[in-house]
């Protein structure tokens, strides 16, 4: 059964009912900005421009799964727009502990609230690879949700099936 987390709640993942593909927690490793600081916008030191705020994230971090582990590295190409909405555009790889890569990509929201460090993450992903022990997850439609952390830099996503 799933609970419910109401989308105000500071700090708290909503956790989503269905069968468990994988669960990371990625540290930032790079954040490239576009022009003003992210981290001044989400203090709420300064609003985002009119055409949004652009930066990409980068991350990496273990992934542990009933039948995937190993490393996941990528980036989130986000936009924080001018209306508050903050949207993800993620390409990662995920590279197992048998060897084999399989490919991330992922778009959704970030959630923020002003003044805090930390976004509530809802993401619709798709695996794709052409490596036949892991070719069960091609055709899957899968959620993730989590929170990325910009003051300790740290990333938290656990991903189902539909």
């Amino acid at each position: 059964m799933s609970t419910q987390t109401p989308a105000h709640a500071p700090h708290q993942e909503t956790t989503i009912s269905g069968t468990l593909i994988y669960e990371y927690t990625a540290r930032l490793t790079d954040l490239t900005g576009y022009g003003l600081a992210l981290a001044d916008v989400l203090a709420g030191a300064i609003a985002p421009p009119p055409e949004g705020l652009r930066s990409d994230a980068r991350f990496e971090g273990p992934v542990s799964g009933p039948a995937l582990r190993g490393t996941v590295t990528g980036v989130d190409y986000g936009t924080l727009r001018a209306d508050g909405r903050a949207e993800l555009h993620i390409h990662a790889r995920i590279s197992t502990q048998d060897g084999k890569n399989i490919a991330l990509a992922a778009d959704g929201v970030a959630i923020t609230e002003p003044g805090s460090p930390v976004a509530q993450l809802r993401e619709n992903v798709t695996l794709t690879t052409s490596e036949p022990s892991y070719a069960w997850l091609n055709p899957l439609q899968i959620w993730a949700t989590g929170t990325a952390d910009f003051a300790t830099g740290q990333i938290h996503v656990t991903a189902y099936t539909a």
